[in-house]
């Protein structure tokens, strides 16, 4: 063996060992009785270093020992769940400048399922959203390039670069019968997060295009701008989460509180110590609990399902439209030291009532069948968590993979800012009036 492979080994052994050993660690600290379950596997390390001794002695071309011990990396965490993660230095830059609200490409939220790149959402204002990508779209080429078994960071990175460069994506959209291709021009992205206007005298609207650290000071500012137009505090909002792909936890938790008097927002479990916790409401809703009607859809994702879930259970809010994506689960950023760090999927969410969201989504108050706008032969089915290959079950009820049926009904296909006003909107119709028959209930119990 050559003194270049006994060093990949070592490496190998080492990192292995440093999992190892924390694991053992962790459980011997919570329950004795696991430590066999965390020994370390040698029969399947002596495979491991077998197969890495095979391609560094055998394989048709070299292979640097940091290519290889980085893809097995990949490997191990990309079979967990869908959004684990290994992120070089270059995607563990992107993911710290994405959550600041600013970026280099396309403007979709995007995961993987079966090999291929799948849309969750586009983002508002942004190349992706005005070439009329959607949600639930499959990507299959970048460029001339298939996705089939890329990783999914490798496809994030390709769709970034610099702006005014251009890719071709090949889509594979339900409904359409052959696959066609749309040409983009990479952007900076500059993801305004929070976007607002009167819908008429008193009611107000608030969309939030996705989460970001400075989202709820943000929709503390436009909702005083908004009743400084209206000359008087509002009597109705409706905050828009559709195609809201999630975004920061503390945005998210932050926006819930500023609707909420006390109680819970969101609960966190799982195996680590530091993954059981609770958010808690403080003091102070901003409206003065005048009536809010909370839109989502399918492309309601994580955060977004926080903070409809928290609304929800505490009878702040009506959520009004399509069950939403089903992603309740905490990744957690795990540097490495070497500017490269591990996304790891350590904890579910739950709702104020102990509701997992994994896998199964807010169902809303009112469900309305989506009505199409646009002049669209198409029909469209968002994709859902539970559509996600390796996906995380929802642990309530002793539920499984099949028990989860997937909504069968076609989303919107114009929302948010997209329309010019309510009636060119559906959902943000059938919001309005629930606004004024709310509101004027609420009068009536008040006089």
């Amino acid at each position: 063996m050559s003194a270049a492979t006994r060093h990949g080994l070592a490496l190998a052994l080492s990192f292995l060992a440093g999992v190892s050993l924390t694991t053992v660690h962790a459980v011997w600290a919570e329950k004795e009785t696991a430590a066999e379950d965390s020994r370390l596997p040698l029969d399947e390390l002596r495979t491991f270093t077998g197969v890495l001794d095979a391609v560094k002695q055998d394989y048709v071309e070299p292979v640097k020992d940091k290519d290889l011990l980085e893809n097995a990396i990949r490997g191990m965490l990309s079979n967990l769940d869908p959004h684990s993660a290994y992120l070089d230095a270059e995607a563990f830059q992107d993911l710290q400048i994405g959550t600041s609200g600013e970026f280099g490409g396309l403007g979709i939220e995007v995961g993987q399922e079966e090999g291929f790149i799948k849309i969750i959402a586009p983002i508002d204002d942004t190349p992706a959203q005005r070439a009329g990508l959607r949600a639930g779209d499959l990507i299959i080429r970048l460029d001339d390039t298939s996705v089939k078994g890329m990783p999914l960071a490798d496809a994030i990175q390709r769709m970034r670069g610099k702006p005014n460069t251009a890719i071709t994506l090949t889509i594979v959209r339900e409904g359409t019968k052959k696959p066609f291709k749309v040409k983009l021009v990479r952007e900076v992205i500059q993801v305004r997060s929070v976007k607002s206007r009167l819908l008429e005298p008193d009611f107000g609207y608030l969309r939030i295009t996705q989460f970001q650290s400075k989202t709820a000071q943000n929709l503390e500012q436009a909702l005083q701008e908004l009743e400084q137009q209206n000359k008087k505090p509002l009597r109705g909002l409706v905050l828009d989460l559709r195609n809201n792909p999630g975004g920061v936890l503390n945005g998210a938790v932050d926006v819930a509180d500023d609707f909420l008097e006390d109680g819970a927002i969101v609960q966190t479990k799982g195996r680590g110590n530091d993954s059981d916790q609770s958010f808690k409401a403080t003091p102070g809703d901003l409206l003065k609990g005048a009536p809010l009607v909370v839109l989502v859809n399918g492309g309601s994702a994580s955060a977004s399902e926080i903070v409809a879930g928290a609304l929800q259970d505490h009878r702040r809010a009506l959520i009004l439209g399509e069950r939403t994506f089903g992603k309740g689960s905490v990744q957690t950023i795990l540097p490495l030291g070497n500017g490269t760090a591990v996304k790891l999927t350590t904890a579910r969410y739950y709702t104020p009532n102990g509701r997992s969201i994994q896998a199964e989504g807010i169902e809303p108050d009112i469900k309305l069948k989506s009505l199409k706008i646009a002049a669209d032969d198409a029909d469209i089915n968002f994709i859902k968590e539970s559509d996600l290959s390796g996906h995380l079950n929802n642990d309530h009820h002793g539920q499984s993979d099949d028990d989860t049926q997937p909504d069968d009904t076609a989303p919107m296909t114009i929302g948010g800012e997209a329309a010019d006003s309510a009636q060119n909107d559906y959902a943000l119709y059938e919001a309005l009036n629930l606004l004024r028959g709310m509101s004027l209930l609420q009068d009536h119990k008040n006089g």
